[in-house]
């Protein structure tokens, strides 16, 4: 139970629909779709849309989505991968004509074709009850009325300056005088106004072919990208089947590859062939949950990418217990291992994850980001479109099964996950902070399953990151204060993180009492609320 005299939040509580998101505006936005009568997905794709508008470093149309969504609550848990492509002329001989050694994070070269929007409207066709036109009205308003500069925003965007002066229309769209503005001044974003509203309006075909197209691949070209009208005209996404494994008695799902949830599920396949210790910030406990991860990051650096290119086989080879029984074994209690460094990777930052669950208790869990806080810092000028920077994730190696090539989609870090116990939705949750996010996963429900953590309390203890590659650990100011020194004598390099590491949100349902219980990171601007 909380302490009621400490800072924190209690659990947000409802009967009949809940949201949490990162963004106050979003959740109230979830909620308000809800009472409206829209089912959980359209709450979810109303909720990004203000976010894209609301908290634009994070998400937006510009960039990729990947969903989960559980019909009324049962164990029929449809997935939806809608990450973008590269164009169909990148090759990796092409970039080393052109002198591309690294793709730049603000380069044509980072940007794959936006996912978001035919995810958003496809999960909507299928899932959804209101019109697009209605569930993009609260972020139209706010992107042509103004809408108010957050403290997290206004954090991240002065992180982000230098990159966002380098392309006049985002710079002019987020920039006073060239400058971050503090939280509380007040922005609009009429560009992308009028494309949500074309799309509201139109559907996706207002996206990726027409007028809209035309901008986006006439500022792609004009600074050296390859990209298309074809490239987008032919952009899908595509439901699959979930992965999962079990954990403590409950099932977890996650997105299959190209995203990294199976990466989560290998670290919960190592934990839970150990007994956790009582204090869930017991340095034994950390030890075995760093090197669990660090074991896990090596085989997604080496193996995880689009598996079109990969197969099936992989999938069940990073699954398999004789492969958790050989991580496990390589685990020294007393001493960091020696791992080794991984392909050429690149840091992951930024994203927005929301849950929502309606009053049919449909479930949903929702990710969608333009990856490094404000992508590329590219926007194409008559559109208002934000370009993400995914294809920073591809590997320029020769062989590797990352390696960049045509139509071909990156390894991806953005995860929704969700818990089934005795045939229902007990939990649908995610973590924000890119890298961090499989860890996160399995962070997270090792504290629910593990210590018998509620929601919040699970999402507010401090966390740490063991950088992939490195005996290098990313803690928070307690982790340090708690156990540092003792890691720190067991090999490894404790560090303090640059900002807060990743965000929360999750929902749960029980059953027994007709209640949802939900819980929201203080590591972000946002809330949960239920009615």
């Amino acid at each position: 139970m909380r302490n009621f005299e400490e800072p924190g939040r209690s659990l947000a509580m409802g009967r009949n629909g809940m949201a949490a998101t990162s963004h106050p505006a979003a959740t109230l936005t979830a909620v308000e779709i809800l009472k409206a009568g829209g089912t959980a997905i359209d709450a979810a794709v109303a909720a990004c849309a203000v976010q894209s508008v609301v908290e634009a470093g994070s998400t937006g149309i510009g960039g990729d989505c990947f969903a989960m969504v559980a019909p009324q609550g049962g164990t029929d848990i449809r997935a939806y991968n809608g990450s973008g492509r590269t164009p169909a002329a990148m090759t990796l001989e092409r970039l080393r004509a052109a002198g591309v050694t690294v793709i730049d994070r603000h380069s044509p070269h980072a940007v794959t074709v936006p996912g978001a929007v035919d995810a958003w409207t496809r999960l909507v066709a299928d899932h959804g009850r209101l019109p697009l036109s209605e569930i993009f009205a609260p972020a139209i308003a706010m992107a042509r009325e103004g809408y108010v500069v957050t403290p997290r925003v206004s954090h991240d965007l002065v992180q982000q300056t230098d990159l966002l002066r380098r392309d006049p229309t985002a710079a002019t769209t987020f920039l006073v005088d060239g400058e971050a503005p503090a939280a509380g001044t007040v922005q609009t974003q009429p560009l992308l106004a009028d494309t949500l509203e074309a799309i509201g309006r139109e559907g996706p075909d207002a996206f990726y072919r027409g007028a809209i197209a035309q901008d986006m691949v006439e500022s792609l070209r004009a600074a050296g990208g390859f990209h298309s009208l074809e490239d987008f005209a032919e952009a899908k996404g595509e439901y699959v089947m979930p992965i999962r494994t079990d954990y403590r008695g409950r099932t977890i799902h996650e997105c299959p590859p190209n995203g990294q949830g199976i990466i989560a599920l290998m670290i919960l396949n190592i934990l839970k062939r150990f007994r956790p210790a009582g204090d869930p910030l017991d340095p034994d406990s950390l030890h075995v949950e760093i090197e669990a991860t660090r074991l896990a990051y090596a085989a997604r650096d080496a193996f995880l990418a689009d598996p079109a290119q990969t197969g099936p086989s992989m999938v069940e080879h990073l699954l398999s217990d004789a492969l958790a029984d050989q991580l496990a074994a390589r685990i020294d209690p007393a001493y960091a291992l020696e791992i080794g460094g991984v392909f050429d990777s690149v840091e992951h930052k930024d994203t927005v994850y929301i849950a929502v669950i309606d009053k049919d208790r449909t479930a949903v869990s929702f990710i969608s980001s333009i990856f490094h806080p404000y992508g590329s810092g590219m926007m194409a000028p008559r559109s208002g479109v934000l370009f993400h920077n995914r294809g920073q994730s591809f590997s320029l190696v020769d062989g590797h099964p990352n390696m960049v090539a045509p139509r071909k989609r990156p390894m991806h870090t953005i995860i929704p996950g969700m818990v089934t116990e005795n045939g229902r939705v007990s939990l649908t949750f995610g973590v924000m902070g890119g890298h961090y996010q499989a860890m996160g996963h399995a962070h997270f429900l090792s504290k629910l399953f593990d210590h018998g953590l509620d929601i919040q309390s699970a999402i507010d203890l401090p966390r740490l990151f063991p950088l992939p590659g490195t005996r290098t650990v990313e803690a928070e100011t307690a982790i340090r204060a708690k156990a540092g020194a003792e890691l720190a004598r067991r090999g490894f390099t404790v560090t303090a993180p640059g900002w807060a590491i990743g965000g929360a949100q999750a929902i749960g349902i029980d059953w027994e009492h007709g209640t949802l219980l939900g819980g929201s990171d203080h590591r972000k601007d946002g809330c949960a609320l239920g009615y």
